[in-house]
């Protein structure tokens, strides 16, 4: 399992403080791997708000005593004092990330933004932003350099946005015939990621416009076809790289890489570590 986490002034307490409108407490991310079962129970929940974005495989959430399967592109999002009980699955490659605030005009901040009460869970696409957000605040959290807890709150602010502008997307979208298309395209892509795939043929092959089909499909999925098919080879590679049944040049070559440096750049920039050091991270994490 690979874990990294930040605490507002190094206390792992959950506070409630209303003397700013909001205010990060907490952050991080796991990658379950091998570890057979990560559980999460707080019957009487925490004093803070906590949101939790599910970037890869799935989780198990329960609500009401009945248990729902959450799966990657969905963020899960609890109130104070609400109970909390969710799993996470070696198995399942879970890969998530969480935050938890507080401040004194939350309930409002988040109203603003669709994320009314009575809902927990909410789609918001597979994006790499949203990875780099948290990421961002993680390494905030961490280094604590002048004016993080702005930053922290900018880029919290920024996730609320990005969530609002693609619920409002999918709202309008989803009843009408621009969802098949958008549906049949990410099928396609996810059966032909790793193979050389032209995004204005695929539009031409489909009798729709180029430009159409790139701004409707970022409207609907959060990104750009080619930002998704980035994040699904990324996504296998990670995969791949959690045992050594593969080197990295033959883990390139699987994903749709012929140059396996070109492949270690970009997968560098996507998760702030090459290849060989991503595989060693996981290594020393395994027995977490």
């Amino acid at each position: 399992m690979y874990t990294s986490n930040a605490y507002l002034n190094n206390s792992t307490l959950d506070i409630k403080d209303k003397s700013k409108p909001l205010i990060v407490t907490s952050c991080g991310t796991y990658h379950l791997f091998t570890k057979p079962k990560l559980p999460t129970w707080r019957p009487r929940g925490r004093l803070d708000f906590q949101l939790l974005y599910i970037a890869a495989g799935k989780a198990h959430f329960h609500f009401d005593g009945k248990e729902k399967i959450v799966t990657a592109g969905h963020m899960v999002l609890y109130r104070p004092k609400e109970p909390q009980k969710y799993e996470y699955y070696g198995e399942d490659q879970t890969e998530v990330y969480w935050v938890h605030f507080t401040g004194s005009d939350v309930t409002n901040i988040l109203n603003s933004y669709g994320l009314t009460k009575g809902k927990h869970v909410f789609y918001c696409g597979k994006g790499l932003d949203y990875q780099n957000h948290f990421r961002t605040m993680i390494q905030e959290l961490q280094m604590c350099k002048d004016h993080y807890e702005q930053m922290l709150e900018m880029h919290l602010r920024t996730i609320f946005i990005m969530m609002h502008r693609h619920l409002m997307a999918s709202t309008k979208l989803s009843n009408s015939p621009i969802a098949d298309d958008i549906d049949a395209a990410v099928m396609y892509f996810n059966q032909h990621y790793n193979e050389e795939i032209c995004i204005e043929e695929y539009a031409e092959s489909n009798g729709i416009s180029t430009s159409w089909f790139i701004r409707k499909f970022k409207e609907y999925t959060g990104f750009s076809p080619l930002q998704y098919i980035l994040s699904i080879r990324i996504y296998n590679a990670e995969a791949l790289l959690k045992d050594d049944q593969h080197n990295v040049t033959e883990i390139s070559s699987i994903v749709g890489y012929d140059n396996p440096l070109y492949f270690s750049r970009i997968f560098k920039k996507v998760k702030g570590l090459s290849p060989s050091e991503y595989r060693k991270s996981i290594n020393k994490s395994l027995d977490i």
